[in-house]
């Protein structure tokens, strides 16, 4: 049996700010160690991902990104988020339209995700060998091949029940 890492606000006694200080500094050496830019505003747009475990949106990016700088437009925040996910930093939540932030960019993984219908909350599994195993195998039995795959699993966690 496998064990999984469930991150985020479902552990006990999670520590945010922590959280937050540990991504920003795991960001900054894979880019630094891959030779990409993290540039002002591809690291502002990181750090308001993380500022929640709450998905957040392109819109609602934009929103707090003019409240700071006023010339903020569209196209700056989905370049920055088109950077962040391409190099892991950031997860794409597809039935939300919106972006959480990967708790461990450093390797390459298939993620799913428990979403808390009420609060919003998320928090990324980690079990690349069973839940993505599971798929694949009853994809490849049932004849189909398996380009993208993401999980999202709705519910109420433990603070909402």
């Amino acid at each position: 049996m496998t064990t999984q890492s469930i991150a985020g606000p479902f552990q006990p006694g999670h520590n945010h700010k922590a959280c937050v200080r540990d991504a920003m500094n795991i960001a900054e050496q894979l880019c630094q160690s891959k030779d990409l830019r993290l540039t002002k505003i591809r690291k502002r747009v990181l750090e308001l991902v993380w500022a929640g475990h709450e998905p957040a949106t392109a819109y609602q990016l934009l929103k707090k990104l003019r409240a700071e700088k006023e010339n903020a437009e569209p196209p700056t925040v989905y370049r920055a988020l088109d950077f962040l996910v391409e190099h892991n930093l950031v997860h794409r939540i597809e039935s939300l339209n919106a972006f959480i932030g990967c708790d461990h960019p450093e390797s390459e993984h298939v993620s799913q995700f428990l979403i808390c219908s009420h609060c919003n909350q998320v928090a990324e599994l980690d079990d690349s060998v069973t839940i993505n195993h599971a798929v694949s195998e009853e994809a490849k039995r049932l004849g189909f091949k398996v380009s993208n795959q993401t999980v999202e699993i709705m519910g109420l966690c433990a603070a909402c029940q």
